[in-house]
């Protein structure tokens, strides 16, 4: 599942790189749970938990049915 996951990423990054942030794949756990660092100006934005659970999250979830939850670490 995860080349799956870094394949999904891949398609959301460009837009990330736009605003000078970035996401990292950091786990992906066999209870579904993806674990992603943000870095760049996502870092430490008063926006990045909104991009993580309405863009991140519910696209990982569409592409990935298996996905549970995207956690930031």
């Amino acid at each position: 599942m995860r080349d799956r996951v870094e394949v999904a990423l891949n398609q959301i990054r460009p837009t990330l790189q736009k605003d000078g942030g970035d996401v990292l794949l950091v786990d992906v756990g066999s209870d579904g749970v993806v674990k992603v660092r943000m870095t760049g100006a996502c870092r430490g934005c008063q926006m990045s938990d909104v991009t993580l659970r309405e863009g991140i999250e519910k696209f990982l979830k569409h592409e990935i049915p298996e996905i549970t939850a995207v956690e930031s670490v």
